[in-house]
């Protein structure tokens, strides 16, 4: 069975994003395109679907040519309200979730999350940089839709302690940790924006 049909992608574009002046986070600009763009390019080519979780701006994100989901509450309850959202929607094996705010973010290196998971029979890949995780990236099982409904129903939201919860293996991006620059304030996009063009 071709990879591609066993897995669907969802871009995490649904929090306030309250350090970036109330903006869209994934409708600001990174040179002349949109930052949800450069999320849609890496993870397209992998997934037989694309999920876009969003809780605003709806209409601007269906321009994008894919379903845009929201979350089951209305009170903004961090990421993995976002992926679970997206595994009730998934009708696939595998769900491979990325945010919309990482622009050098390409296809081979969500390509390693899926593989190294597969490889292992691990429920869940997660990115590590040889320092730190970076847990919205994530490829994991679409089995644990319960296991996360009960974790955030619990009133628990750090995606760490869910993680550890189930057998997960790190990944591991130390040969270029700099592709999970991610875009927090409107000074960081200028900073990244200035250091592409040098």
């Amino acid at each position: 069975m071709n990879q591609q049909t066993k897995v669907t992608g969802v871009i995490l574009a649904g929090g306030l994003a309250r350090r970036m002046k109330g903006q869209d986070k994934g409708l600001v600009e990174f040179r002349e395109k949109p930052l949800i763009q450069y999320a849609i390019s890496a993870i397209e080519p992998l997934v037989k679907q694309v999920f876009i979780n969003a809780n605003r701006n709806l209409d601007l994100y269906q321009r994008f040519g894919h379903s845009v989901i929201m979350d089951q509450t209305n009170t903004f309850d961090g990421p993995l309200a976002g992926v679970l959202t997206a595994l009730k929607a998934c009708e696939t094996e595998v769900l491979l979730v990325m945010p919309c705010d990482s622009p050098l973010i390409k296809s081979s290196h969500l390509e390693r999350l899926l593989s190294m998971r597969e490889n292992a029979q691990a429920d869940i890949s997660v990115a590590f940089d040889g320092t730190r995780l970076h847990p919205v990236f994530l490829a994991l099982s679409a089995d644990l839709t319960a296991s996360l409904e009960q974790f955030l129903a619990s009133g628990e939201r750090k995606i760490d302690k869910w993680l550890g919860s189930h057998q997960t293996i790190n990944v591991d991006f130390s040969d270029n940790p700099e592709i999970f620059a991610n875009i927090n304030t409107l000074e960081e996009l200028q900073v990244l924006q200035q250091n592409e063009n040098d």
